[in-house]
């Protein structure tokens, strides 16, 4: 796990580091934690972590193992699949909605989000490429200037770093998501939000499966 930082609350700063484990694969599937070790590791009292651990509970990150101690929940497909339903619905609103207020800014934003995702491919930076590809949707959440949409896939975002790593690590995989993401910001950038929407929704249900079935991807 990482070190804290002084200039961030000690509880948040914490969550992340906790959270970061699983999302990274610094921590595999079902690998146990305890509050006394997770303490120890990261310098600080057992307060911050009892709070992390109780609010990554809630989050699906951790389940209970035994009369102490945590484990990574297991990547399961149907809440992958799930969120990927969740996703189709969702993501071509949002790019409804960013269409419209596209700028000069934004659009130089976006074209450099994708250069930049491009170059990581290659040269073969999976974790950097996965944050890329994040920052991506994420850039598209925010244009929506929707507080739900930005918020609820910030979180489910954490979840599908888990899965995506791999589908990630298929040969001309990477290059392929960063072709599409390139043909759905042309497609805003002319104002065909329709158009652009159904790339989105296309995207995300091809991701779905490579996340579900990645051997096949």
């Amino acid at each position: 796990m990482q070190s804290l930082e002084a200039s961030r609350s000690l509880m948040d700063q914490t969550y992340e580091v906790i959270l970061n484990a699983p999302c990274d694969g610094t921590l595999k599937s079902g690998e146990r934690l305890t509050q006394e070790e997770i303490a120890a590791r990261l310098n600080v009292s057992r307060q911050p972590v009892t709070h992390a651990l109780a609010v990554l509970k809630s989050q699906g990150f951790v389940v209970p193992s035994g009369r102490r101690g945590l484990t990574v929940t297991p990547v399961e497909p149907r809440f992958f699949e799930a969120i990927y339903q969740f996703r189709s619905a969702v993501e071509p609103l949002a790019v409804s909605l960013a269409t419209p207020r596209l700028t000069k800014q934004s659009i130089a934003r976006g074209r450099s989000l994708i250069k930049h995702g491009r170059d990581l491919v290659a040269v073969g930076d999976r974790l950097a490429c996965l944050q890329a590809d994040m920052d991506f949707h994420l850039f598209i959440y925010e244009l929506a200037r929707n507080p739900l949409i930005l918020e609820t896939m910030r979180l489910y975002w954490r979840h599908i770093q888990r899965a995506m790593g791999q589908v990630l690590a298929c040969p001309g995989m990477s290059m392929t998501v960063w072709q599409e993401h390139r043909r759905i910001l042309e497609h805003m950038i002319r104002g065909e939000a329709d158009e652009a929407g159904e790339l989105m929704r296309w995207h995300l249900v091809d991701a779905c499966a490579r996340v579900l079935k990645p051997e096949a991807a």
